[in-house]
């Protein structure tokens, strides 16, 4: 049986229909609402728009941020509104996570995927 959780992102820029590259991706965990988070590690993502090394969390872990420098990005494609993406959600032990972000200018949807 696995005692962490895994978690997985890529982010898609929708205005342009192509893969987001180089976008750091910072990944920190905490053990509940209200407990300190601690910042776990970042990669950026590659020419597929996929960030393939964030370390799992540690065993636990309920709650995981993923913090997303996408400012940098929409600055060298036309600019844009948000100069960061947070998502925080809960993970059980065991069980996969990929969360997508989806990018324009001046919006972003995330949801869990498979």
């Amino acid at each position: 049986m696995t005692t962490t959780a895994s978690v997985s992102t890529h982010i898609l820029d929708t205005a342009l229909g192509r893969p987001a590259q180089g976008v750091t991706v910072r990944l920190s965990a905490r053990t509940g609402p209200g407990a300190d988070w601690q910042p776990l590690g970042e990669g950026a993502t590659d020419t597929d728009g996929r960030c393939r090394d964030l370390p799992a969390p540690p065993e636990g872990t309920a709650q995981v941020r993923l913090d997303f420098a996408v400012e940098p990005y929409l600055s060298g494609n036309g600019g844009g509104f948000f100069p960061e993406v947070t998502v925080t959600f809960a993970v059980r032990a065991g069980e996969h996570y990929h969360v997508p972000l989806l990018l324009s200018p001046f919006g972003y949807s995330v949801y869990r995927g498979s």
